[in-house]
């Protein structure tokens, strides 16, 4: 194979994104693994520890998925005793989940080993660039979700805590 011939995407902001977050997948995937859970899980697990209880129809709106989506990860967490499903007193067709303590432990363990990927991930990058690739990211998600009629909720950023409102002048250039 001739190593001089670069891949196509290689200018490619998008081949660049899918190559990072294929990995970055992989890389959560194996660390998952070794708290017996599989990708995906772990979402529901930190909503849930995040937010509290919450319908079944709450949790696809976070997880941004459908309704049986959520509903059949959530199923295989209950059978792993990690969350527990309650009919909501007055009306049996709302369900709540809510997590169990062992749910809530491995939602920690969870929390730890994002922390772990992320400075994986970001190794080498100061916070000034940390801060800079998440707004750009959030930018990004957002046109996306704007184009394709997505739910936007979660892609504000929040420019204050970023510290970016003044102090990011080629940013605020190019909104």
């Amino acid at each position: 194979m001739d190593t001089d011939n670069k891949h196509p995407g290689t200018k490619s902001v998008g081949w660049a994104l899918v190559q990072a977050s294929r990995l970055h997948r992989s890389r959560t995937g194996d660390k998952l693994s070794e708290l017996g859970l599989f990708a995906g899980q772990e979402q529901v697990l930190q909503a849930l520890g995040n937010s509290g209880p919450m319908t079944m129809g709450e949790l696809a709106t976070i997880l941004r998925v459908r309704p049986p989506t959520a509903s059949k990860t959530v199923s295989r967490l209950s059978a792993l005793k990690l969350v527990e499903r309650h009919t909501e007193p007055g009306d049996a067709r709302v369900v709540r989940v809510k997590l169990t303590k062992e749910g809530k432990r491995k939602a920690a363990a969870i929390d730890a080993l994002w922390d772990e990927v992320e400075g994986e991930l970001l190794q080498g990058f100061d916070n000034k660039d940390r801060k800079r690739l998440r707004k750009l990211l959030r930018r990004a998600a957002k046109n996306l979700a704007g184009i394709t009629g997505a739910d936007q909720t979660g892609f504000e950023a929040d420019d204050e805590a970023d510290g970016l409102e003044a102090s990011e002048p080629e940013l605020a250039a190019t909104a």
